[in-house]
This record gives structure tokens, sequence and C-alpha cells, in this order.
């Protein structure tokens, strides 16, 4: 039997940590891979990693690389290539750049890996799957961008944290663009099966949606760079979604078109992810306010798209 094959595009921390996950959970054999100035970087952490094997006991094999032809045959290819953000920049700062990266790595993946699943992390995100689609030429199924995991796992960290409680009997949900303007449903999270507003104030769980919507922006202030642990560890999830055929309802960056009234854009919603990739939108229904909140986080990923369409007309 095949073992699956995942790639990563970009061996900085992100891609690194993905490539530890997919190893450590014993998904597959990985591919890292980055530009030619830093294929020894790629080289290095394989090869560092592929050591752990003996103590860890996973028997995939870890290869770096600067060449995109080592991609073919894979069943998911991670994007985490592009420059990360620094203190005092937006996701949004980061566009014009990543756009180039992200185009460009897109157009290898069509060429060396024309079967895979493609889950982009570049940021501004939105932004990103939006380029990745066009510029790869892929079924929308294909494509797919993680931020809803992310996002989730953090609401759903600062939750556990005020009630003392296991972060495992926590289910949340969010809805929209990934950054500032995510849409975190309250009344659809509950512990247990507890609804969280019978054991939270409004107050606090207000606080802990705000510091969900702003979980990145508070790491680089911490620590000077991007977040990669939970980043990576939430982009593998839905990797292991996709091989595995786990059929996972997940918070993921996906094309809607007529799902919330989006009208053709890739959003944050929920959607079962599986060996067909996105096999279908789930629809929840929303009250005036959450209507009103998505409606403001899809408009802000318009803004994005018709930024990278104004400066890259062929993405158009």
């Amino acid at each position: 039997m095949r073992r699956a094959k995942i790639s990563v595009i970009g061996a900085g921390n992100v891609g690194a940590t993905c490539a530890h996950w997919a190893a450590a959970k014993e998904l597959g054999d990985v591919v890292l891979l980055d530009i030619p100035d830093k294929v020894g970087v790629a080289q290095g952490k394989a090869l560092d990693l592929l050591c752990c094997g003996p103590i860890e006991r996973f028997d995939s094999m870890i290869t770096g690389t600067s060449e995109y032809r080592d991609i073919a045959g894979s069943d998911v290819v991670i994007v985490t290539a592009g420059i990360p953000r620094k203190p005092g920049m937006s996701r949004d700062d980061l566009i014009q750049t990543n756009v180039k990266i992200v185009k460009s790595v897109s157009e290898q993946i069509r060429e060396h890996a024309p079967e895979s699943m493609v889950i982009v992390v570049s940021n501004p995100l939105d932004a990103m799957v939006y380029t990745a689609w066009k510029a790869s030429g892929f079924p929308t199924n294909r494509i797919m961008g993680q931020a809803g995991c992310l996002d989730v796992a953090r609401f759903r960290t600062f939750i556990a944290m005020e009630l003392g409680c296991s972060v495992e009997d926590i289910s949340a949900l969010l809805l929209g663009g990934h950054g500032d303007d995510m849409v975190p449903l309250p009344r659809y999270t509950s512990v247990h099966g507890i609804p969280v507003t019978q054991l939270m104030s409004k107050e606090k769980l207000d606080a802990c949606v705000d510091r969900a919507k702003v979980g990145g922006g508070e790491i680089v202030k911490l620590m000077g760079t991007s977040a990669y642990y939970a980043p990576a560890s939430a982009s593998v999830q839905m990797a292991e979604a996709i091989i595995r055929d786990k059929k996972r309802i997940l918070p993921c960056a996906v094309y809607c078109d007529t799902q919330f009234d989006v009208g053709g854009y890739f959003v944050g919603v929920p959607c079962v992810i599986g060996a067909g990739g996105v096999e279908k939108i789930v629809e929840v229904e929303l009250d005036g306010d959450e209507v009103r909140l998505m409606q403001e986080s899809v408009s802000h990923v318009k803004d994005l798209v018709k930024i990278v369409r104004e400066m890259f007309p062929e993405l158009a």
C-alpha cells in the first residue's frame, strides 16, 4: 500500500513545524521545500526530524529540497511560504510580497503536483487562498486555507483557561475572515454539551472572544515574529482529515458562492474535510448581529481580493 505524501512549501518556523507534526502523526512521507538559498536549512531540518524516528517511533521519510520535482505525487501540499509578520505589521501589510510568492508557488504545484489538495497558511490568508486558486487553476474543492482551525483552537484555549477545565471538552465555532474581524459564535460554543453562556459571564466570554481575535498579534508582540506551533498543528489537522478521509467538520477558508450569501470568495466557514478535499459546506443559522458581523468580515475579504486583482490583473 502506497504511503501518503505531504509536501510543505517553506522551511521556516511554520513549515518545519508542519513537517514535525505530520511525521509525529505518521501521516506519510514528508518533503520540506524552500528556495535554493535556504536549501541547506530545509535539508538540515529534514535530517534532524528524520533522526527523531527511532525515538518517537515513526517511519516517515523526511526529505529537504529546493527542487519542485520532488513534490510529485503529493496528496497534500501545505503552503507556508512568505514573509512573516513583524511587530507593528498587520496581515494586510504583507499582501504585495506574499502574493508574488504564493502565485509562483502555486504555479509550481500545478506543474509538479497537479492532483494534490492544497492547504494555504500564508498571510493575509483569505487573499492568499484566492491567489493560490487563480494561479493553480485547481477546482475549489482542492484549495483551502488554514485559519478557522487555529482561531477556534485559540478561542477554546482561552475559555479553558478561564473556566479551569480541559480544552478537550470545549466545542466552538468561528466564521469569517482570518484576523481581527473574525466572527466567533458564543451561542454555538459549549463545554461537554453545556452552553458556555451558562458557565461564564458575558464580560468574561467577550474577553475570550476579543483575545482570540488578536491572539496572533499578541504572540507577535511577545516574541517578535508570527506564531508557528499552533498554526502548524492546525494545518496538519486539516491534512490528516484529507489523508485519512476523516470527514471532519472544521472551520476552514473555502470557496463560498451562495453559502452564507458570500458571493464567490474564500471565507472561513464550517465544512466537511475528507479525501475529496472540501466535501461540503455546513451552513448554520445566524442571528441579526451574527449576520452583520459576517457581512463586515466578508467585506474585508473582498477588499483584500480587490487589492490582489489591482496589483496582479492576471489573477482577476
